[in-house]
């Protein structure tokens, strides 16, 4: 078997993926972090000193999937059009375990994307909670399926999801939102710290009850339905729309998820 990314001298080349077809492509990767039952206990009851820990690496997750290129030197840089991370807890094992999904249309694939976006949401889990647990270990990072390409299609024998992982006070009460609008319309949600600021964790937004379809605009509708949500207002106040980063002046759609947060330092 030859290697594709060594030339005939054995050195390392970045391939050509210039005259390939463009297709569908999808990965799916997993690992897990193993941590003591008290750790994942604080976890999931939202009780760790630096706040959500399960949204902070989530979008760390797909902030690594998106810089691979900047990561693995001979990977090239891609058009993802979706990453999507899954964290589903394990108490018989004392671990969580993270399932990260990349797609796009191109000539390459996204295994590594998908295997990086799972390697740094462990990473993020394990700063997140190292202050009660430095022991805390990441193992069995693996790729469960892909799909799409000249290789053709790969599937891990004996793969299986778990239940998702609930965290915080959204694990003791549950959400009532009510049917869907038949109008256009948002999902927000309000997360770590701000849950309480604001007396919600989620929330249904019509969009023609926005001046304007941007974060902005949501932040405006918001704070005149309740004066509490003008804490969404504040600088150090974070957004995402569909789990990617955004400001003020980002654009939203039918069925888009907004999520506001706060920051989360590190050390």
């Amino acid at each position: 078997m030859q290697l594709t990314h060594l030339d005939a001298r054995g050195e390392a080349r970045m391939v050509d993926v210039g005259g390939k077809e463009q297709s569908r492509r999808e990965a799916v990767a997993s690992g897990r972090i193993v941590m003591q039952p008290e750790t994942l206990e604080l976890l999931v009851d939202g009780a760790l000193p630096k706040g959500d820990v399960i949204a902070t690496a989530r979008i760390a997750g797909i902030q690594a999937a998106k810089r691979t290129h900047e990561l693995i030197p001979l990977c090239h840089s891609l058009a993802l059009s979706k990453v999507g991370l899954e964290f589903h807890v394990d108490p018989s094992h004392s671990c969580v375990r993270v399932e990260s999904t990349c797609r796009l249309t191109g000539r390459t694939g996204v295994e590594m994307e998908a295997l990086t976006a799972v390697s740094v949401a462990c990473l993020t889990l394990y700063d997140m909670c190292k202050a009660v647990d430095k022991g805390m270990h990441i193992e069995a990072v693996q790729l469960e399926q892909k799909s799409g390409g000249q290789s053709g299609d790969y599937q891990r024998p004996g793969s299986d999801v778990e239940d998702p992982i609930v965290t915080g006070d959204s694990a003791a009460r549950e959400v009532s939102l009510g049917e869907r609008s038949d109008a256009p319309c948002v999902r927000v949600k309000f997360l770590a710290e701000l849950r309480e600021r604001v007396g919600d964790s989620e929330t249904l937004m019509d969009l023609d009850q926005l001046e304007r379809c941007d974060v902005a605009g949501l932040k405006a509708a918001l704070k005149d339905r309740d004066p509490a949500f003008a804490a969404l207002s504040e600088r150090r106040v974070l957004c995402a729309i569909n789990q990617v980063m955004a400001n003020d002046s980002a654009r939203i759609t039918d069925e888009d998820e907004v999520a506001f947060f706060p920051p989360v330092t590190g050390g």
